[in-house]
């Protein structure tokens, strides 16, 4: 008897997404600087880089 087994990619599409977020506001941070958009900058790229680490362990098989 066999057992099949179903295994997704959702997890690295999450992060990946997440990252490309991230990388985002990171550039507003960057060109932001040193006004308060680049701390905002900031907080949404550690924000949805957390957020990518966190979708990796949730769905990781």
């Amino acid at each position: 008897m066999t057992t099949q087994s179903e295994s997704t990619d959702k997890g690295l599409g999450l992060a990946l997404a997440l990252g490309a977020v991230a990388t985002i506001g990171a550039l507003g941070m960057l060109v932001g600087a040193p006004d308060i958009e680049a701390a905002w900058g900031f907080a949404g790229a550690m924000l949805f880089s957390a957020l990518a680490v966190v979708g990796i362990h949730l769905y990781w098989d």
